[in-house]
């Protein structure tokens, strides 16, 4: 089921307080981090394993800086 050693629970409210982050700067400035905060802020709830939580995190804390480069908004 869920595995809930440290490891996870640690990356799960670092990616948190990074979602936190992204969400209270993207309010105000940019739609693509308000997006990426929102996901990183959920996504813990639906991943168990911890490769999974490393991937889809990481390419969430990531993201908003590639798609910023492609199509400024």
């Amino acid at each position: 089921m869920f595995d809930l050693d440290f490891t996870t629970i640690f990356l799960s409210i670092a990616f948190g307080i990074i979602g936190i982050s992204y969400f209270s700067h993207g309010r105000k400035h940019n739609f693509y981090f308000l997006i990426s905060g929102i996901g990183l802020l959920v996504f813990p709830y639906f991943v168990s394993t911890l490769p999974s939580l490393l991937t889809i995190g990481i390419a969430l804390v990531i993201l908003p800086f590639i798609l910023q480069r492609i199509s400024p908004l």
